[in-house]
């Protein structure tokens, strides 16, 4: 494998036979050549496919396509077996497939409409909600599902089409939480610390402590580590006591093996820590004899997680009726997590995903997850793909994929070196949005790829031709908002930029400052090129002013969906996340006004009734287009933090 091929996006010869791109182009579009031992120690890492690996690999095709083999049978998902020969049928159906050849051989077929879920002239405004952060009088010092239906019912009464809510994916059930909810230790299940204890089954019949629970309002932060005991202490006391398991084993049964596995992962935990590689040998092997040994020993304590999901799964159902929640699926998981251990054989070893030096970040960014490695994810029938996609998109609509061109190119950082010192590895992007498409089409949810970032060449022109709407902020675009795609998701900010009434009032420059972030010149050149996109905001205006002026510009852009945080409309001058500042508390900052109180809060009227002017979504489910495949190019490119 010395050979040099063409970059599948691009069409420069820059990328070798292990998918690596020996150079790159900055947001200046100024090009830099990947140091040798760099690509050399990669190449180490990704390891040499099998050579009978394209022959056994998935075929992801569209009805209609030309296959790569000729006459075959076709066991389809239903039962039946079809009969292809050299294409697939216009009506043959969707789903995954198992395709056999007359010489013996067997492979995944995955047959994808090619686009993405969306109705057909849908528009709609939303609140993006840091659900963490959203809590309300019978919260347990965190937001939990209870106050996602509460801010769901009062956005529905304001008109509002969807909401998007933070990563709610697990982390390890041990005492110290992580805070980020961008380093899960999965993508497929989801973190027990958002549950309502009052609405948990059993809870009336035991000492749910929830003078406790409430007192933990009072902190100035959320702190998830004391969230997390009080919560897993009453929810084991309901779980011993007895619960109705009728309901419950039979969603287990349905959910099958990943979810045993991530019960089995949560019980070995709790006894030997939350980094599979530091558990004694024979469990480090998820279907080794040692965990089934340890299965066998732990059946209630693995139970017990299994059915945290299970509660998780009906108080989401409750949170979300009746309106589009979109989930953001982040860009990975922890080096030592369930996702991790499940799929060591899959996750590369020895590097993480990144980000190269930017104007951001002049050292670039380790963001500590563990990259698939591509051909061993092909080998895997793309399924470590599909679940968490799938897991993510269940019960509510929508999906948001963060740092999307990580489905076509990602950062990797060797672990021997800095994140300056990383390279760009391909993915087979073509495969990997039809299957986002697949999965999309099957649970009826719209999806947005945040392309924020530099992005290459052809990725937004493929994403267009996939049906995943594109991500434009206020604070970055240089065309007015009525200039935007009308494929997109608008917004001013996310929860990595700072607030509008922190960047009026100068406080988040200020901050910035006090953490060092940066030089004074780079701060201030940061803080004007930001401030010349609220133009319009006339000097001397309050912070509600300025957030009430700068949704006005946003309320004329032609996007598909337009979006508005909960800090600005409360003109909040905190940021939920200040990248690089590691001793400020990202993602604890709970907003100032209990979630009970917020339908009535002036700014959050202000900004409702300014997106829904002009706005009529239709909740009726629409057409979806076929998928054409084309040539993309291009180029736009615009940097953001992590």
């Amino acid at each position: 494998m010395t050979s040099t091929a063409p970059n599948p996006v691009t069409g420069a010869p820059t990328t070798d036979a292990w998918g690596i791109d020996a150079s790159w182009l900055d947001a200046l579009d100024e090009e830099h050549t990947v140091a040798q031992a760099t690509i050399d120690r990669l190449r180490e890492v990704i390891g040499t496919p099998p050579e009978d690996l394209l022959d056994r690999a998935p075929i992801v095709a569209r009805p209609g396509d030309a296959l790569e083999v000729d006459l075959a049978d076709v066991e389809c998902e239903d039962g039946r077996t079809r009969q292809v020969d050299g294409e697939l049928p216009e009506d043959f159906p969707l789903g995954y497939h198992r395709l056999r050849t007359p010489d013996g051989r067997s492979r995944r077929l995955i047959v994808s409409p090619g686009r993405c879920w969306l109705p057909e002239g849908w528009r709609a405004w939303g609140w993006a909600v840091q659900l963490y952060a959203t809590r309300g009088r019978e919260s347990w010092g965190i937001g939990d599902l209870g106050d996602l239906r509460t801010v769901r019912e009062f956005a529905q009464a304001q008109g509002a089409g969807f909401v998007l809510v933070n990563p709610l994916h697990a982390v390890a059930p041990t005492p110290a939480q992580e805070d980020s909810p961008y380093l899960p230790a999965t993508r497929r299940f989801r973190n027990p610390v958002y549950l309502r204890i009052a609405e948990v089954p059993g809870a009336d019949a035991v000492d749910v402590e929830a003078d406790a629970g409430r007192a933990l309002n009072d902190g100035e932060l959320i702190d998830r580590d004391a969230v997390w005991a009080l919560k897993r202490r009453v929810l084991q006391r309901v779980f011993d006591a007895g619960v109705d398991e009728g309901p419950f084993r039979d969603w287990w049964w349905h959910e099958g093996q990943p979810l045993m596995d991530w019960a089995t992962w949560c019980a070995i935990a709790d006894e030997h820590g939350p980094d599979w590689h530091t558990w004694p040998e024979p469990l480090r092997d998820p279907r080794g004899s040692g965990v089934a040994d340890f299965v066998t020993g732990h059946d209630r304590e693995i139970a017990f997680h299994a059915w945290l999901q299970w509660l998780l799964d009906v108080q989401l159902k409750a949170a979300t009726e009746g309106t589009t929640v979109i989930q953001d699926l982040p860009i990975g998981v922890a080096g030592g997590g369930a996702d991790a251990w499940a799929w060591q054989d899959v996750l590369a070893q020895g590097v993480s995903v990144g980000a190269p030096p930017d104007a951001f970040n002049s050292q670039g960014q380790d963001w500590g997850s563990p990259p698939l490695v591509p051909w061993r994810l092909q080998a895997a029938d793309y399924e470590p793909f599909i679940q968490s996609i799938r897991a993510t998109m269940a019960g509510a609509g929508g999906l948001r994929v963060d740092h999307v061109m990580g489905l076509f190119r990602l950062w990797w950082v060797p672990a021997e070196g800095g994140a300056a010192e990383g390279a760009y590895v391909r993915y087979p992007h073509e495969d990997l949005l039809d299957i986002v498409a697949l999965e999309s089409h099957r649970a009826q949810a719209i999806v947005v790829g945040e392309d924020l970032g530099t992005v290459e060449d052809g990725v937004r022109e493929a994403m267009a031709e996939h049906g995943i709407l594109s991500y434009r902020l206020l604070w970055f675009e240089d065309d007015e908002p009525a200039q935007w795609p009308a494929e997109a998701m608008a917004a001013i900010t996310t929860h990595d930029l700072p607030t509008v009434a922190g960047l009026w009032t100068g406080s988040d420059l200020a901050e910035q400052r006090e953490r060092g972030l940066g030089t004074e010149e780079e701060l201030e050149r940061g803080r004007t090129s930001l401030l010349a996109h609220l133009g319009s905001v006339p000097e001397g205006a309050s912070p509600a002013e300025a957030v009430e002026v700068a949704h006005r510009e946003l309320a004329t852009a032609p996007s598909t969906l337009l979006s508005a945080t909960l800090d600005d409309a409360l003109a909040e001058e905190r940021r939920p996340n200040m990248p690089g500042a590691n001793e400020r508390p990202n993602w604890c900052l709970p907003l100032p006004v209990p979630t009970e109180e917020l339908a009535a809060h002036p700014g959050v009227q202000a900004v409702a009734g300014v997106l829904s002017a002009g706005l009529h979504p239709v909740t009726t489910k629409g057409k979806v287009k076929s998928g054409k495949r084309s040539k993309s190019t291009g180029r736009s490119t615009r940097t953001k933090p992590r």
